[in-house]
């Protein structure tokens, strides 16, 4: 693509995303889909109560349309984008049933965690079948940094679904503050973008721009005071993706360092759950993470910049070691 044909797609794809959030919220206002704040979290987060979730809606469709027509008007469209929009569609669909039942229908734990898990192994073994037909198709996982490789053969099914269930989640439970994984998976897809670019495949490149630029679209909305929440319909779609691209690029492992803060946030809650059954003693004062430092005197905006300010040198550090080392 040329950069006449990046700017284009960055420009059109900004302003969608736009006009979308300034569609979206006011029903999400109407309909009274408001997001409802844990009180055993920071005292600070109950004057969000009300806030509407769902937001994810926005970037949703916005990312949906941009990759659906730039794709075909700059003929880019192949297997890997449909792997990578199956995915997409299938987790935020899963995560907007979720949100759906817990908002709409006031049921306070939306869908149980076996019903979201058997879904999101089911959207991973499509995308697996998917995969197997495409040229990008490996079943041996890159050693970062190194010219090692682990062929996992007929266990690499297990290891993709394990990554995209994963990675989902991670990001789910770093959606807990105003901008957090608006920015941080900026980064991310700006640096899938980089190493997509330089590895020539054209199909992750205009996938990752378009995400980084819907994201940027979002964080308008999403910064803090957050005028809107993306919800599980977001948080699930955006980790699904997250781990595709990283399988397309082969960069599965490089993911640990271009994700650092999904890692982080994902381990806090491991440790704290294990610390406590085990010793009846939380080792954070709250988990993910972010709360910790909320209840240690953080403020939420400087816990977002710090965690903004990681992810944008973990990303970057990846990338020169990924492409220039």
């Amino acid at each position: 693509m040329s950069t006449v044909q990046n700017m284009t797609m960055i420009i059109a794809t900004f302003a969608l995303t736009i006009v979308i959030g300034y569609a979206i919220i006011p029903i999400l206002h109407k309909m009274k889909f408001g997001q409802t704040i844990r009180e055993e979290g920071p005292k600070a987060h109950q004057q969000k109560a009300g806030t509407p979730t769902m937001g994810g809606l926005i970037f949703f469709a916005s990312i949906t349309i941009s990759t659906l027509v730039f794709s075909l008007l700059y003929d880019v469209w192949s297997t890997e984008v449909w792997i990578m929009l199956i995915v997409f569609i299938g987790y935020g669909l899963i995560g907007f049933l979720d949100d759906f039942i817990i908002v709409v229908m006031k049921r306070n734990l939306g869908l149980t965690s076996l019903q979201k898990l058997v879904a999101q192994i089911v959207v991973g073994i499509i995308a697996y079948f998917l995969l197997r037909q495409s040229e990008y198709f490996d079943t041996a996982i890159a050693i970062p940094f190194t010219s090692w490789t682990i062929d996992l053969g007929i266990f690499y099914v297990v290891f993709l679904v394990f990554w995209l269930v994963g990675f989902s989640n991670a990001i789910n439970l770093t959606d807990g503050l105003d901008g957090l994984v608006g920015g941080t998976t900026f980064f991310t897809f700006v640096a899938f973008a980089w190493i997509a670019y330089a590895a020539d495949v054209v199909s992750a490149t205009l996938v990752s721009v378009i995400t980084a630029t819907a994201m940027l679209g979002f964080l308008y909305f999403n910064r803090k005071p957050a005028k809107v929440f993306m919800g599980d319909t977001g948080s699930l779609a955006l980790g699904g993706l997250i781990a595709t691209i990283s399988i397309l690029l082969k960069i599965e492992l490089l993911l640990l360092l271009i994700g650092l803060v999904y890692v982080i946030e994902t381990l806090s809650v491991i440790i704290q759950v294990i610390s406590f059954k085990t010793t009846g003693k939380r080792v954070f004062k709250m988990s993910p993470i972010h709360h910790h430092f909320e209840l240690s005197g953080w403020s939420e905006w400087r816990v977002v910049l710090t965690f903004w300010f990681v992810s944008f040198i973990s990303a970057l550090i990846a990338v020169l070691l990924e492409v220039y080392v």
